[in-house]
């Protein structure tokens, strides 16, 4: 909260919902919007029930999505002095058009210690790569009006992520996609992260394989058939792409081959494409 008011942006304001804590953090949280003027820190009234944490972000992102610009917020990260300038001018940018941003992180240990950079994505960002792999780190995730009122009328399905859902969706409707590759949030790592980032590629891909593709393949399913139930809102490209993919997620090898042709189909790196090609085939 304290980098919050740390921004070179100031005029923002601060929505935010308790999902069944035991500690402190409602006190803390109503001391800090007693410690800031009238309506800059304001709690949601769908505070207080466990939820967790992709529908309490969908939940407030519905409470918002009249706002001219939305940023999300982990509670446990460092958004850096200029987030939300730079964002805001990357989105302004866009004009009228559905638009989300998102940025590289500083991986930092529980004291802020350390500098690593997050993954680099080099290829261009959009639909189909998005059903492939979330670039849109949820604590560097800014959108405008036209993209939150999107996400909001397309409901996520279950076990999806806020982020990686916000993505696919405005990716899939013709907006634009800004991945800033100059970090701006601290991203802290600890033993409790809902999401956990791997050092290097190889270590991503050995986890990846202990896992097996159950998990990846099953949210790419949900994922695709939840976007075909809203085919009005999507780019003709996007609706062909769309038919391809769920033509080889559900049927024999030729259309999961034919699925895979696509050059934009991708993930980020040539041995993440190689694993998933096989997943894709096989699974």
């Amino acid at each position: 909260m304290e980098s919050f008011l740390r921004q070179d942006f100031d005029d923002w304001r601060l929505l935010w919902r308790d999902d069944g804590s035991h500690d402190r953090t409602v006190e803390m949280m109503r001391d800090f919007a007693a410690s800031q003027p009238a309506g800059r820190c304001v709690e949601s009234r769908t505070s207080g029930p466990h939820f967790g944490a992709a529908p309490s972000f969908l939940l407030l992102l519905a409470e918002a999505r009249r706002e001219p610009i939305i940023a999300f917020a982990d509670q446990d990260d460092v958004w850096l002095p200029g987030k939300l300038k730079r964002a805001a001018a990357r989105i302004e940018a866009a004009g009228d058009r559905p638009a989300l941003y998102c940025a590289q992180q500083f991986m930092v240990d529980e004291e802020l210690r350390g500098n690593r950079k997050s993954a680099a994505h080099i290829n261009p960002p959009g639909f189909p790569s998005s059903l492939t792999q979330n670039i849109a780190n949820g604590n560097t995730l800014v959108m405008n009006r036209a993209a939150s009122e999107l996400v909001t009328a397309i409901p996520g399905p279950e076990g999806t992520v806020h982020d990686w859902w916000s993505y696919i969706v405005v990716s899939a409707c013709g907006g634009d996609v800004a991945f800033d590759a100059e970090p701006q949030v601290l991203y802290r790592l600890h033993k409790n992260n809902l999401i956990a980032a791997s050092p290097s590629t190889t270590r991503r891909a050995i986890a990846a394989l202990e896992r097996g593709p159950g998990i990846f393949m099953t949210m790419m399913r949900r994922h695709a058939e939840t976007l075909s139930r809203h085919e009005s809102l999507l780019t003709p490209s996007a609706r062909d792409d769309l038919a391809a993919i769920r033509a080889g997620l559900n049927g024999p090898w030729r259309p999961r081959l034919a699925a895979l042709r696509n050059p934009r189909f991708r993930r980020r790196t040539a041995l993440e494409n190689l694993l998933f090609a096989y997943w894709f085939m096989t699974g």
